[in-house]
């Protein structure tokens, strides 16, 4: 399979329509095929509506990295769950998903970044987390010939696995149990009767059901709005890289500040900036000012700012924000989103890698492509019931964060779906946080 996964990537699941489900879930990322997984495990019948292609967009785009290092505490507990689903998934989905225990690794260029990772250590300890801090020695016996950092953070149980593989083998295992999924089938608008979920309006019918999970990643905010549900989500872009294969420096996931790389099943490595996003400007960017103000405030110097393309993304100035159910939607008129690269930012790439490991000089550069990572002001999930409209849950605003930790949200969405209790603390994701005056917490993740 080629990576990632684009919009002209052949459809491989066209199931029909149910007329009705217990559940339906939109989205076909890594949040919704996990959600669906979980649902089904429990005897539900579920349909799952993706707008374009399974993992088409952020869950085939992301690093490939199953860490929990360096995530919010509030994330830990979640995480560490869905590392111990990935250790069994691939013998449950009866396929390779490419996932191997190698370890990630922080770099510190500087003391400052030290004192960092040692102040993310209580946090690890309090865990349980095989966390360790590394001396510059350490670092070079596990980098040899490298370049002199000062310093590690190594959780050698951390993992990596393959995102344009992974996730499309669940969705076929799903498939394979009976789930309707069902590519280029946009959710155009919820149904709603007497003031709670019935059911959803899709391009191809409508789905009767009493419980929708919504997890569109960086289209929710859209799809929410136009029931008046204000989710404030914006994205990011975000460039990757894939080199031909190379001789091995790190079998997983490592990073500084200025570049992260991830050893592939292929050989390669999968390169991507440390510190660097693109951020356009639309709409929605002034909508939620307010809320992203202790972000812009906390430290931005990472993110470029360019004025939004007239179509095409979620908070485009031409993306209509209103549409009738029985018309074309946005989400049809952008079946998957596909933004280029920075390819300025592809060169620095292949210079801090050349830089790093100065014996293999800047690799040869196989394909690279963008996503759009949907982030939140506090940059932690939404994973919460819609309190003004009954039935309604959404898991979206992963903010990055989204591949490795989706089977540990997937089980907790399912919990929800059922009004049981998710066995976990939820209150930092609590979609009342933006509106019941909470401060915006950015919390201590590195």
């Amino acid at each position: 399979m080629t990576f990632p996964i684009r919009a002209d990537t052949p459809a491989r699941f066209t199931a029909p329509l149910p007329a009705a489900a217990d559940v339906v879930v939109i989205g076909g990322g890594v949040i919704g095929v996990m959600a669906a997984w979980f649902l089904t495990r429990r005897g539900l019948s579920v349909a799952l509506c993706e707008k374009g292609r399974i993992a088409g967009e952020q869950s085939s785009r992301n690093w490939g990295w199953v860490r929990q290092q360096g995530r919010d505490p509030a994330e830990l507990p979640l995480m560490i769950e869905a590392l111990s689903i990935w250790k069994g998934l691939s013998e449950e989905v009866g396929a390779d998903l490419g996932f191997r225990q190698t370890g990630v690794l922080y770099l510190a260029e500087k003391p400052a970044d030290t004192d960092r990772h040692e102040g993310w250590m209580v946090h690890a300890r309090a865990h349980g987390l095989d966390t360790r801090l590394l001396t510059a020695a350490e670092v070079a016996v596990m980098l040899p010939n490298a370049a002199g950092w000062v310093s590690g953070l190594l959780t050698a149980s951390d993992a990596r696995a393959e995102p344009w593989i992974a996730v499309p083998r669940i969705a076929e295992a799903l498939a394979a149990r009976g789930v309707a999924i069902r590519e280029d089938c946009a959710v155009r608008a919820l149904d709603i009767a007497g003031g709670r979920v019935a059911g959803v309006v899709t391009e191809a019918g409508r789905i009767r059901a009493d419980r929708v999970v919504l997890a569109g990643g960086a289209w929710s905010s859209l799809l929410a709005r136009a029931h008046g549900v204000r989710l404030p989500q914006l994205s990011v872009r975000a460039t990757v890289a894939a080199t031909d294969p190379l001789p091995e420096v790190w079998p997983g996931g490592a990073a500084d500040r200025h570049f992260a790389l991830r050893r592939r099943a292929d050989g390669g490595y999968t390169l991507a900036p440390g510190h660097f996003h693109e951020f356009f400007i639309g709409p929605d960017a002034f909508r939620h000012l307010r809320p992203f103000r202790a972000q812009i405030r906390n430290d931005i110097s990472g993110t470029r700012f360019l004025p939004a393309a007239p179509r095409h993304y979620p908070d485009a100035w031409g993306t209509r924000r209103r549409w009738s159910p029985d018309g074309e939607s946005p989400f049809e008129r952008m079946r998957v989103l596909d933004p280029a690269p920075n390819r300025a930012e592809v060169e620095r790439l292949r210079a801090r890698f050349g830089a790093a490991f100065p014996g293999l000089g800047r690799p040869a550069i196989r394909t690279a492509w963008a996503g759009m990572i949907d982030t939140m002001p506090d940059v932690v999930p939404v994973i919460d019931h819609v309190a003004a409209l009954p039935g309604l849950t959404i898991a979206t605003g992963m903010s990055g964060h989204g591949f490795g930790i989706g089977p540990g949200v997937g089980r907790v969405v399912a919990d929800l779906v059922e009004r049981r209790a998710p066995g976990h603390d939820l209150a930092r994701f609590r979609l009342s946080r933006f509106s019941d005056g909470s401060k915006i917490d950015l919390g201590p993740a590195l």
